[in-house]
């Protein structure tokens, strides 16, 4: 209605008819999850202070960039990115340079070795 949200009126319906025309699937549960590594959150009703059941098959999902007659934020909405692979990844950096310099030591270690057999010799 104020051009920041959108809503599915009809899941069932939107999931058959719709879905399929965009994605390669008709699961409404796949395209909420879609929608949440993108940003969307589903808009909760509240009043008087506590949790309203919806009387209608009615969900709002909303975008803080995603806002009517503003298509020049769409290119905003981007997928998130997991500090858990982030974490992984820096994790991983850190093994690989531990493990460059233990080879570096082993092979210091091997020449001194290498010199002394040819001193023994």
């Amino acid at each position: 209605q104020n051009g920041t949200s959108f809503h599915v009126f009809d899941q069932g319906r939107f999931a058959k008819e719709v879905l399929p025309k965009y994605f390669k699937h008709n699961n409404m549960a796949s395209f909420v999850r879609q929608l949440n590594m993108y940003g969307f959150r589903k808009v909760v009703n509240i009043e008087q202070g506590g949790l309203v059941k919806p009387e209608r098959d009615d969900t709002e999902f909303q975008h803080l960039c995603f806002l009517q007659g503003h298509e020049h934020l769409l290119e905003h909405i981007k997928r998130k990115v997991s500090v858990v692979k982030s974490e992984e990844t820096k994790m991983r950096q850190e093994d690989l340079s531990r493990l460059l310099y233990e080879v570096q030591i082993l092979r210091s270690q091997q020449e001194n070795m290498e010199c002394q057999v040819q001193d023994m010799k």
